[in-house]
This record gives C-alpha cells, structure tokens and sequence, in this order.
C-alpha cells in the first residue's frame, strides 16, 4: 500500500460515521509541517498569517508551540474579534476602510494595546482620526514596503501591486508623517515577497519556466535584502524603538530568516500546504487539510460523479486555481466539465472502484479559503477524528 493509499484508508475509517462534504485537518501533519517552519526560521518567530487557517482552535494550536508568536490578520473586524478572544498580538496585514472598526478600537485600550493596523497613505491616517468618534487611544501603526522587482526602470515588474512606499526615503517620509500625527505610533515594518514566498519554483513538467522562476527569485531576494535593510535603517532614524521587522511567507522563510534587518516570519499555508504549495524546490510539506465529496453517480465505465466540489481559489483564474482530487489516486476531472457547482464528474481506472456514498478526497489550491465552505473541521489523529472545531464560518464570521 502506497502512503496515500494508507492515508486514504485512514481519512475513510475516521469519518466513516460522517457523511461527505467533509473537512479534515490531519493533526500529525500540521504539527510537523509547523515544525518545519519552525526549523527554516532558524530561530526568528512565525507570526501566522490567519487568512490561511481560519478556525481559532488551530491558530491557539499552532500559537501554542514554540517558534510562534502572533497573528497577521486580514481584516479589521477580524483583528478586533480576535482581540476580544485573547489573542494579544494582532498585526492587521492590510489597510482598512472600517469606520465603525476604528471607532471601536480607538475607545478600548485592551484592543489598541493588541491590534496593529497597516498604513502606506497618509489619507489612511486621517480617516482612521475621522473615524474615531472621540476615541483617545493610541493606535498602532505598521508600514508597507512595496517588495515588487523592478528592472529597465520600472517597466518590467514583478511581484503584487500593494503598497506604494518604495524607496527608503518614501517610507521614512511615511514614517515622519505617522510620528508627526497625535494619537498614532509607529511599531513595525512589514515586506511581504509573495512573487518569491507564494510562486513555486519547480512547476511539474515546465522545466525552462521553472528555471526562470529561480533565476527570477534569485535575483529579487538579492536585490530586496539590501533594500529592505536601507528602508529598515531609514525608519528607525524616525522611530528607533520600532518594534519588529516582518517579511517572508512559507516558501521564502529560510531566505527572508537569513536577512539581518528581519526580526520575525510571517506564515500560515505550510500548515496546511495546499496544492499550490506542491511545486517548491526549497521545502517539502505534507497536505493536512483536505476535503471530501461523496459519489453520487456513475454514469459509465470509468467514470463517477460526486456531489458538488467547484470550490475555485483566488487569483487570476486558471487551471491551478482549481482543487485537485487527491485520493483515490489517478481520478482527473472531465476537461468539458470540471469541478462543478453542484456535481464534479471524475475520469479514469479508480472510478470503477468507488461506490455509491464513497468519499473521494480532494486538496483545495489555497489554504483557508477552504474553511469558507465548511462550518467545521474534523481534526484527525491516526484513524479517529478526536474533535471537531468550528471555522470562522461556523461561528458566524465571513470577513471578507
């Protein structure tokens, strides 16, 4: 039996009292792809990144082991919910446009003393005072560094389109602007690198285009760890009591852990390491978030339909946004159809095997956006699920 083969067996015996859809989360394998973060960040703390775990047992879980400290959020509702359930250090990873949020953080100390907001505007500063409603607490405030590659003058760029602060002189002049304001202080720096952290670089059976990727990623890194020690220089001139430096993602800790101006990691998918984390040469995680579909249908020889299973992931749309069924080994998704709405028909040998109400097990492309579909996982030890956990869904949140 092959290890997916004894996996499969197992995901089967502990939910057989289940009906599919179903979500799981293979226990022994988030604490060991946690330890493997762990031991890439050669000894900086992994803040996790929420987006991509999404159910707060797991993020106490995780937040419980040595190695981790802190949460990077991705909404402002979320960061104050968060807040209010223990959590003490929230790093809100992007900027918010939420009033009735600001106006709630800017009245309770508890939550301004856990919660950090992101800004790279100065327009974002004055709407978070004009939101304020009399509030007097002092916010927290982190910077934005665009960590994008840039070559030929900025007219080949490579990376996400974030935040618009650049150059050392941009963020410092960001820096001064929050320093200079009443009622705001400057604690942190965050980079995020997701065209190295979040881009595999050996895509299975696109050898010359994986070369590129590394050649690419190769030379981002380089140019990004001298700008990011210059920006980081140039803020602490501003705010020489700047409390962290954040960068990285799961598929750059290693490098991002390396750079001397970095103080902490941010990661959360190598958790769960979905399907797009398959294709990286620097780590290899083991999947421990999976989902379940039940047969419903065969219509023919080598062929099954399951109920449902159309859960695309976001980012431009494409094939690798797509779930990729997983167990049994050696289904594949009809080329006409796909993964559907409300039924998935599977192709090939294994198909002849399943029955009506099997499960066939699927990996979704990213890693929390599988909790927006399910109101529970089924956390699963050996062959036994031993709890079940509400997502944010199942506890009635849907941020964003």
């Amino acid at each position: 039996m092959t290890p997916r083969a004894a996996d499969r067996a197992r995901y089967d015996r502990a939910t057989a009292h289940l009906d599919a859809p179903v979500a799981i989360v293979d226990l022994e394998a988030f604490d060991a792809n946690a330890d493997d973060l762990v031991r890439r960040a050669g000894g900086k703390p992994i803040r996790v990144a929420s987006k991509s775990v999404r159910c707060r047992a797991l993020l106490e879980r995780v937040l419980a082991r040595d190695g981790f400290a802190g949460i990077m959020s991705f909404t402002l509702a979320e960061s104050l919910w968060l807040a209010r359930s223990g959590f003490e250090d929230v790093l809100l990873a992007y900027p918010s446009a939420d009033r009735a949020g600001f106006a709630e953080l800017a009245h309770d100390p508890k939550l301004a003393a856990a919660v950090t907001v992101m800004v790279d505007d100065p327009a974002q500063l004055r709407l978070i005072d004009d939101a304020r409603d009399g509030g007097r607490e002092e916010i927290r405030v982190c910077l934005e560094l665009d960590t994008s590659w840039q070559v030929l003058g900025g007219r080949v760029r490579v990376g996400a389109r974030r935040s618009p602060l650049r150059s050392p002189a941009q963020v410092a002049d960001m820096a001064r602007a929050v320093a200079r304001r009443p009622g705001f202080r400057l604690v942190g720096v965050m980079a995020y690198e997701g065209h190295v952290a979040g881009v595999g670089d050996a895509v299975a059976g696109r050898p010359v285009r994986s070369r590129a990727i590394r050649l690419m990623q190769a030379a981002a890194r380089k140019e990004l760890t001298v700008r990011r020690a210059e920006v980081v220089r140039a803020v602490r001139t501003v705010a020489p009591d700047l409390e962290f430096v954040n960068g990285g993602g799961t598929g750059s800790v290693q490098h991002t852990a390396a750079e001397p101006a970095v103080t902490e990691i941010a990661a959360g998918s190598g958790l769960y390491v979905p399907r797009l984390f398959d294709n990286y040469t620097s780590f290899t995680g083991r999947p421990a978030a999976l989902f379940a579909q039940p047969v419903v249908r065969r219509p023919g020889v080598g062929v099954v339909t399951v109920l449902g299973g159309g859960y695309p992931a976001s980012g431009a749309a494409g094939a690798d946004r797509l779930p990729v069924p997983y167990l049994p080994e050696g289904l594949r998704y009809d080329p006409q159809e796909g993964p559907g709405e409300v039924q998935t028909p599977l192709l090939g040998a294994p198909a002849d095997d399943l029955l009506i109400g099997d499960k066939v097990w699927f990996r979704h492309a990213k890693a929390g956006e599988l909790c927006e579909r399910f109101d529970v996982l089924r956390l699963v030890e050996g062959d036994t699920v031993t709890a079940t956990e509400p997502t944010y869904r199942g506890e009635g949140y849907t941020f964003l």
